[in-house]
């Protein structure tokens, strides 16, 4: 492995924690401020947590990826560290049998695998603290990104709530309380006009009833007025003798003038009693 690559894999590194930063910054953002803004407060909210779950997406990408790379470094980096010892042993036989040309060789050979496997450590070292950091920080936007969620809904309930109330001050404002109140003015003065009807016509039954009795307690009954009738009719049979000038033809059974006006002074003077 070369050096080149062991750069790039660091500017990856490098651009998967600008990643990280960014998705912090948002799962720090307060969304109380969200809630006062020009825009629908719900709408926010909810775009705000597919962002925050989109950026979650990609880290998890990029933290796969740098797994893969640190895999394929230890990889390397074992393979490199068993080629130098294989290579130390050659160089070991090749002294044993007396060729030290070809043991001269094997050590070059060894040394170059045991350059490559140190250059290979340090990016294994490095690479694996980078991942070890993303795999926290990864733990730690998914428990924000679980708070923010549950703060989302707190906040729509109370936006909801809210809604709602103003909803019911607005009903309430179109309400005319005047003209209800002088409904229920003209219905109470209709419910008290009926009763008065009722206790009048109460009182009217009382009275005729009362009448009635004390006309019978009188035992006078209409006598007054037959004796008054037949007085009227006496004087009446009277008056029209004096105009023809001739008197009535003495009846025997009949009472005489001057007794019919004695009837008539005394039926007189009971209705004046009375």
């Amino acid at each position: 492995m070369s050096h080149d690559s062991i750069e790039d894999k660091s500017i990856k590194g490098a651009k998967v924690m600008g990643l990280l930063d960014r998705i912090g910054m948002v799962a720090k953002s307060n969304l109380n401020a969200l809630v006062t803004a020009a825009e629908d407060p719900e709408k926010i909210l909810e775009q705000t947590i597919i962002d925050m779950q989109e950026d979650l997406v990609q880290l998890r990408q990029a933290v796969a990826q740098s797994m893969a790379a640190l895999k394929r470094q230890e990889q390397q980096y074992i393979q490199a560290q068993t080629q130098s010892t294989e290579w130390e042993k050659r160089a070991m036989l090749a002294l044993q049998k007396g060729d030290e040309g070809l043991a001269r060789e094997a050590l070059t050979r060894k040394k170059s695998h045991a350059d490559t496997a140190g250059a290979l450590k340090g990016g294994v070292d490095q690479q694996t603290t980078q991942v070890d950091s993303l795999k926290r920080n990864l733990i730690s936007i998914e428990s924000k990104i679980s708070e923010a969620k549950t703060k989302k809904e707190m906040l729509k309930a109370r936006i909801q709530s809210a809604k709602a109330q103003e909803n019911i001050n607005n009903m309430l404002g179109k309400v005319s309380t005047n003209s209800a109140s002088a409904v229920f003015e003209r219905m109470e003065e209709r419910v008290l006009m009926a009763e008065a009807k009722a206790s009048a016509s109460s009182e009217l039954g009382m009275d005729n009833l009362e009448s009635q009795f004390a006309a019978l307690e009188s035992g006078s009954g209409s006598s007054a007025v037959d004796e008054e009738l037949e007085a009227m009719k006496a004087q009446m049979s009277l008056s029209a003798a004096k105009t023809t000038g001739a008197l009535p033809p003495a009846d025997a059974n009949k009472p005489s003038v001057g007794n019919m006006i004695d009837s008539e002074l005394d039926a007189l003077r009971k209705q004046m009693d009375k």
